[in-house]
């Protein structure tokens, strides 16, 4: 059982600022309300901060995304659970609780800042809001967010923003960062468990989820995405973005007590959890090397193990198989020997790369679109702790030859290899899904709504209660109401 140190909130606040403010595991530095704090630096709060995001979105990854991306899901599964499209009421409920939790801490390191005059966090505070809000604001649609973690101007009912307004703040906030970075004289100290109080990674961090937010606003003409993409990768000395895995935002986790892995009991991540036939088939007909690092392979009831084999998500009920399919590997999250590294990946190289490709696909600059593309296909391989291991070999040229992976000058490909590197990544490879369509994934009469894939949560269930206006006000702006059906602003 995982220890969290939670702090009292009032039944007022908890539903509308929004909910709990857990903290992680075993940090008592930060074992106090943030609001109350007399003094406290701001790099003491940006440890426990990043551990918790990236702890708990792994975890989603592995609960939701999975199933909604056919990537694994619970099994046997005589219900209809997430990956028959079965979304229920509370479904966002602890995204929503951590991400205003996740809020107030980082609007504390804005504010420390200040107080210990080290502007630079000024620019980390930017980044990890809209690495937060962005998330956030993806899942739901509009937020509170300038009236949020307000109590203190006497806002205890935030107004709900628009996503369109979000985003603009967020992209402005990132360009201001990474000015901020590039000029600031100030040095991070504490104990920062991401990139070790080094300022230009830190920016080349900004400047990539910049590019990860203009993307995601590629449907929308006002944003003219591809257009200002293409300035920053024009520009790398004003916009330096990550170049290899040793810049990504990977956190990495050794289990070891105040770092404890997310499933601290290996049977915990294996657990009646199988893969779906749709992601094992897809590396498969790749003979792509993760296989064994992903995934255990197939038995049959005879104990004869025929390769790697998943079973179809969404599948009937009834539905019986003559051999036990893969599970997931717990070497990647919950080694045996406790001490052993694990990746929780916040944002990767491999992403920046494909996005890249796109792009330069959207532009006609095939060649260019076709190096990245390959550059995100071998860097979504070895972001991964097993990089180091001796018997893992990096595919060569044969490897891109297969028919399922050469380059075709398709946005399809692209996002195909793309959901491969979004692996665990939050709910990433659902929002790529939402904004282009890929990868196509396989429909069944088991799906509900028609096997529609769900493109939001609904709210935190207690917000009709709690801050009724604007919620109905929010409520009013959706085209199927608070439903998963509903699209947000960057979708339609």
């Amino acid at each position: 059982m995982k220890r969290y140190i939670k702090s009292k909130v009032s039944l007022l606040i908890l539903p509308l600022l929004i909910v709990s403010s857990s903290c992680t595991k075993n940090f008592e530095d930060i074992n106090t309300d943030p609001n109350n704090l007399v003094s406290v630096t701001p790099g003491s709060l940006l440890t426990p901060l990043l551990y918790d995001i990236g702890d708990y979105n792994t975890t989603r990854s592995y609960n939701f995304t999975w199933q909604l991306m056919q990537v694994g899901f619970p099994y046997p599964s005589t219900a209809v659970g997430t990956h028959r499209y079965d979304i229920t009421p509370t479904a966002g409920n602890g995204t929503w609780n951590k991400g205003y939790q996740w809020l107030r801490t980082i609007r504390q390191i804005h504010t420390s800042s200040d107080e210990f005059e080290q502007p630079v966090y000024h620019a980390v505070a930017a980044t990890l809001e809209a690495l937060t809000v962005g998330i956030l604001t993806d899942v739901f649609g509009d937020v509170p967010y300038s009236e949020a973690i307000k109590l203190d101007e006497d806002i205890s009912m935030p107004k709900f923003d628009s996503q369109s307004d979000i985003y603009k703040s967020l992209i402005q906030n990132l360009e201001g960062a990474n000015e901020i970075y590039k000029n600031s004289e100030g040095i991070m100290t504490g104990n920062d468990f991401l990139y070790e109080n080094d300022p230009d990674k830190w920016r080349k961090f900004n400047n990539s989820l910049l590019l990860r937010l203009l993307l995601r606003t590629s449907k929308k003409s006002e944003m003219d995405s591809y257009n200002r993409i293409k300035s920053i990768l024009d520009n790398p000395e004003e916009y330096p973005i990550f170049e290899s895995n040793e810049d990504a935002a990977i956190l990495k986790v050794s289990g070891l007590d105040p770092y404890e892995y997310a499933w601290p009991r290996r049977q915990d991540y294996t657990l009646n959890e199988t893969k779906a036939e749709f992601f094992v088939d897809f590396l498969n007909e790749a003979e792509d090397p993760r296989r064994p690092y992903f995934m255990s392979e197939a038995v049959t009831n005879d104990g004869d193990t025929i390769g790697y084999k998943g079973i179809p998500a969404a599948h009937p009920s009834s539905a019986s198989y003559s051999f036990t399919p893969s599970i997931p590997n717990p070497d990647l999250m919950s080694p045996k020997v406790v001490g052993t590294i694990v990746h929780h990946i916040l944002m990767s190289y491999a992403e920046v790369e494909f996005i890249k490709s796109e792009v330069f696909l959207h532009f006609g600059n095939n060649d260019k679109a076709k190096a990245a593309y390959k550059k995100g296909v071998i860097a979504g391989m070895t972001h991964w702790q097993w990089a180091e291991d001796e018997d893992f070999q990096t595919p060569g040229d044969s490897f891109f030859d297969n028919a399922k992976v050469k380059f075709n000058n398709s946005l399809e490909r692209i996002i195909e290899q793309k959901y491969l590197a979004l692996y665990m990544n939050d709910y990433q490879q659902w929002f790529e899904y939402r904004r282009t369509g890929y990868p196509v994934l396989p429909k069944t009469d088991e799906m509900l709504h028609n096997g529609v894939m769900p493109t939001r949560l609904p709210y935190h269930d207690k917000l009709s209660v709690f801050n009724p206006e604007h919620y109905k006000e929010a409520v009013s702006k959706l085209d199927e109401g608070d439903t998963p059906q509903s699209k947000v602003w960057w979708e339609k």
